[in-house]
């Protein structure tokens, strides 16, 4: 008998995508009430008529100009200004997975269906997904080093890393920390910040705090648990480990290298500054001839915790399809029989005034999470031309806190 989960015979595509689309997706279903991920349905159209369906530049209106206004005095005559429109481009990231998945499995469970539980599995698989391609873009936005991006990272982070909170903790977050990043972000617009990312263990140290609240559901039983979603200071919490972790390098240790020859694949650094403020550098291309001057890394320094904050409509999303998202393959000679389910998406995930600019720096069609996270492939929306004028920072509801708990 076939097995019904696995049987290209049977098995229909489209009836198998509902399945996937109607799992419930918590977290997206939460940044969506959140507001501070906005559907663009309304581009994916337009994605086939530019560079082959995988890139779009769309317009952004700019706002009206003139803060200073004229006397109105009867003498002094009245000149217009024009809005500025500015440039937006944005990038669709295809993705693809298979699972195989032997007739002998079916045989020994009793014929057990697996259709949703397939399905249900598939789209959880998507969503973790996604949720690497966002931080994947957001490592690169907070990566740009041009002369507005810079400017850009550096009044949108809030490095908390060596600065005592309420209690006397050098580098922990406490209930001002997130006020103080927006403000210092968008100042008078940090009122569109409703959601906040964070690893589980800046989590932990703000219900230690007690300023952290989960909130709660009632499962199948009627039992309240956890949701893994909290809110702080009004604004929503979603915990999650694949938060970025970094290194703080200041409490890393290291030692001159007794190496007399490189070793491939390791690691070494040179050290500049003086005792006390030694500054350690990766060598990127270690030859034989300097070893003497190298240091090698002999402890890791404490761990500093990326926190990336939201405002409505901080990411627009496009999911752009793919003409087959899902379908079977029967092999009916290995392991005496087995299906392949095949599953693609592609979709659009693009920070609000920020604009892909790396579309001839990407090896294909479709972005890697690594080109993604790279700095040069993106840039402040601005009006083009030689004389560029770049969007207001303060438009711009992202930002992100580092710190060590």
């Amino acid at each position: 008998m076939p097995n019904p989960q696995f049987d290209s015979k049977i098995f229909n595509g489209e009836v198998f995508q509902k399945y996937v689309d109607r799992v419930p997706n918590l977290k997206l279903n939460e940044l969506l009430k959140s507001r501070a991920i906005v559907s663009r349905q309304d581009l994916a159209g337009a994605m086939a008529d530019q560079v082959g369906g995988n890139y779009i530049t769309t317009p952004l209106k700019g706002l009206i100009s003139g803060s200073v206004p004229l006397n109105y005095d009867g003498v002094t005559n009245i000149t217009s200004q024009t809005t500025q429109t500015f440039s937006h481009s944005r990038v669709v990231a295809g993705r693809a997975q298979a699972w195989t998945e032997k007739d002998f499995s079916y045989d020994i469970t009793g014929g057990v269906d697996f259709m949703e539980n397939v399905a249900q599995q598939v789209a959880e698989y998507w969503d973790e997904v996604d949720q690497a391609t966002i931080v994947a873009i957001l490592t690169g936005v907070f990566s740009m080093s041009d002369t507005e991006g810079a400017r850009f990272v550096s009044t949108h982070t809030h490095d908390i890393t060596t600065v005592a909170n309420q209690n006397g903790d050098v580098g922990f977050m406490d209930g001002t920390t997130v006020n103080t990043a927006i403000q210092k972000a968008c100042g008078d617009h940090k009122s569109k910040f409703s959601l906040a990312i964070m690893h589980s263990a800046v989590a932990t140290n703000l219900e230690n705090l007690r300023i952290l609240t989960y909130l709660l559901y009632n499962d199948e039983n009627g039992m309240q648990r956890e949701t893994g979603m909290a809110t702080l200071n009004g604004k929503l919490v979603i915990v999650d480990d694949s938060m970025p972790v970094m290194e703080d390098q200041s409490t890393a240790t290291f030692s001159a290298t007794s190496d007399t020859a490189v070793t491939a694949g390791k690691t070494y650094y040179t050290r500049t500054g003086t005792s006390g403020n030694y500054v350690y550098t990766v060598v990127e291309n270690p030859v034989d001839s300097a070893i003497a001057t190298y240091y090698e890394k002999t402890g890791n320094g404490d761990p500093i915790y990326v926190t990336y904050l939201f405002g409505d409509g901080a990411i627009e999303y496009t999911n752009c399809g793919a003409k087959v998202p899902a379908e079977m393959s029967r092999d009916p000679k290995t392991n005496g029989g087995q299906d392949t389910l095949y599953s693609r998406q592609r979709k659009c995930w693009s920070p609000y005034g920020i604009s892909f600019v790396g579309i001839n720096n990407i090896s294909t069609l479709s972005p890697t999470d690594a080109e993604l996270a790279t700095g040069s492939n993106w840039e402040l929306v601005n009006t083009g031309g030689t004389n560029k004028k770049y969007i207001n920072l303060k438009a711009i509801p992202i930002a992100r806190i580092l710190s060590k708990g």
